[in-house]
């Protein structure tokens, strides 16, 4: 019997709630914490809509209701439409919303998921929470290692003074948003506002700004423009690391079109002010597609197929990448590359372990071979000597479980080949920690996640530079040090009379002087954390970088054990590294 209706329910309601607030935090095996991060955000940002109308009796009676219908095929087009009249019903967001959201995703939600299960109370634990079902879909799987034994681990050294660094420019989460309008209101009754359908506002404080809104907004083009010019002036760079999102989050009305568009004026852009001898290593974000987090696995052919945007992302590209690196670019929209000698990059399709790309529920075992890939690539450079950076958008820990698992293997097992991992996404600057198997005390990796470009929720524009250890023999292309830079809205908007013409973007802060670290290893990131537990004003100041510099509320107790949680976890289900910390299982179950 086909099944599509509770997949399709789940994953409108699912990708409008929880798509716009870039969080890929999974809710499988039990922990709240993703929820309630979601409903704290909500809280704090007053959307004006609320899932939480959506009970569990009252959804387990929709999705029952639904089934019945679907039974035929000839009511798909009328529960279609039933679907967007129950969004609208429970104010679950603006009518407008719910009916383009359910258009847009019907097509390819049914195809995707005609062949999987998912039965009322694994739908209703996916959108209320565990304590409404339980949400376990997902076969646990694993990757093959090669039987060549994991060579002896040497510690880190730090680099000899007046040793060479390599300077790093890191760019992510730009959202552009073509509907900026200046003037309009900041605050409105959809997921994103400050457009040309969010109204004109009267009041100066209601109004969007020149340059950027403290709200639920993106960026205007021009903003995205000025950032450039700025990074072009502050060079030399040795390369840049670019991990996605371009388009804004209007993710209810977006077309192929629009997202070629974005896609193309961008990446020219990017090419434009940084010149041609600036090599930019991209890769692939979730709002990259429409529908969002759509990223069916190369086995899916036609329409339906993501074929659409990797073309023309290799063609954009090729001017910084080789013909190879696009020859996988074109199949799964990932690739490797040699940076310079003794140093690979490895840029990682994560919308292959978001549990939001609805294309998983088909087949999740390592989507397009891609971990598979990564260990070939990995032993080729072990047997090398060859450094390994690994670049994408969604951080590990934030992955579908199995994948999540596997991927941190894969860690452990190359420590010494994988000396940086930086992704982006949560559009808060923060890391998650990785440790060894064994003990889980041992620290040996980091996945450091930048700040975002883009204001969305409440923040100001940033970017991020790495200084990593330079190319020279026995380098360990380890990060030394990071900073971070940010266009202060308050004073690039509100100049007397007019906005600032040429705003300044700034240096927030820089890691080893605000945190008192020589070098940003594994181990040194492992004592910034304790330290965070043991002295609160540095969590405090953690707490104010975390989100560049314009905090809204405070973080004490509860959030700041999960905080520190999360920290720990670059593992999905890792959660037990956190009770040296916190020492009970009530704090530690809080995460």
């Amino acid at each position: 019997m086909k099944r599509p209706v509770y997949e399709l329910s789940v994953f409108l309601l699912w990708s409008l709630f929880f798509g716009p607030l870039c969080s890929s935090y999974p809710l499988e095996g039990g922990t709240d914490v993703p929820q309630l991060r979601v409903v704290e955000e909500l809280d704090r940002l007053k959307l004006g809509f609320g899932w939480r109308n959506l009970s569990c009796t009252l959804c387990k009676a929709i999705f029952a209701s639904v089934d019945i219908a679907l039974l035929s095929d000839s009511n798909m087009e009328r529960v279609s439409q039933a679907l967007g009249e129950v969004c609208v019903r429970l104010h679950l967001a603006n009518p407008d919303v719910c009916r383009d959201i359910t258009a847009l995703f019907r097509a390819d939600v049914i195809r995707a998921l005609q062949e999987s299960f998912l039965w009322p109370t694994e739908a209703c634990a996916v959108l209320v929470g565990p304590s409404c079902g339980h949400f376990d879909i997902y076969a646990p799987w694993n990757v093959s290692l090669p039987q060549i034994p994991k060579p002896p681990v040497k510690p880190p050294s730090p680099p000899k003074p007046g040793s060479p660094r390599s300077r790093i420019l890191f760019l992510t989460d730009i959202h552009w948003d073509a509907e900026y309008a200046e003037g309009s209101f900041a605050e409105c009754n959809k997921p994103l506002c400050c457009r040309n359908d969010s109204g004109r506002a009267s009041l100066r404080h209601a109004r969007a700004g020149y340059w950027g809104t403290y709200s639920k907004c993106d960026l205007p083009l021009r903003t995205v423009e000025n950032l450039l010019e700025n990074v072009a002036k502050s060079g030399p760079w040795d390369w840049v690391y670019w991990t996605g999102d371009i388009p804004a989050h209007n993710v209810w009305s977006q077309t192929r079109n629009q997202q070629l568009n974005e896609l193309v004026t961008i990446t020219r852009l990017i090419h434009k002010h940084l010149g041609r001898n600036v090599t930019v290593y991209p890769a692939v974000g979730n709002h990259e597609s429409t529908p969002v987090n759509s990223f069916p696995p190369p086995f899916v052919h036609g329409n339906h197929s993501s074929r659409w945007l990797y073309e023309t992302m290799a063609k954009e590209w090729a001017p910084w990448l080789p013909e190879e690196a696009l020859e996988t670019i074109r199949r799964g929209g990932f690739y490797s590359v040699e940076v310079e000698p003794g140093l690979r990059l490895v840029s990682l399709n994560m919308n292959f372990c978001a549990r939001e790309n609805y294309w998983l529920m088909v087949n999740s075992t390592d989507p397009a071979d891609q971990l598979q890939w990564l260990i070939h690539i990995l032993q080729e450079s072990e047997n090398k000597r060859e450094k390994i950076h690994i670049i994408g958008h969604i951080p590990p820990g934030l992955c579908l479980s199995s994948w999540s698992w596997n991927y941190y293997h894969i860690v452990n097992r190359y420590e010494s080949t994988i000396t940086g991992q930086f992704f982006g996404h949560t559009h808060t600057d923060e890391f998650q920690m990785f440790y060894d198997e064994e003990t889980l005390t041992r620290p040996l990796s980091v996945a450091f996640i930048a700040p975002s470009v883009t204001t969305f929720v409440n923040l100001n524009p940033g970017y991020r530079v790495y200084y990593v250890d330079g190319n020279y023999p026995d380098s360990s292309r380890m990060v030394l040090d990071h900073e971070t830079f940010i266009l202060n809205l308050t004073l690039a908007n509100n100049r007397p009379l007019k906005p600032d013409p040429s705003p300044s973007w700034t240096l927030l802060y820089r890691a080893s002087e605000a945190y008192g670290l020589s070098t940003l290893f594994p181990s040194d990131m492992e004592a910034l954390i304790k330290h965070m537990v043991n002295d609160d004003r540095v969590f405090q100041r953690f707490w104010y970088l975390f989100y560049k510099g314009h905090v809204s509320k405070p973080c004490t107790d509860t959030c700041k054990t999960s905080v520190i949680c999360l920290l720990h976890s670059a593992r999905y289900d890792l959660l037990t590294q956190c009770s040296p910390l916190h020492g009970d299982t009530h704090k530690k179950s809080m995460c």
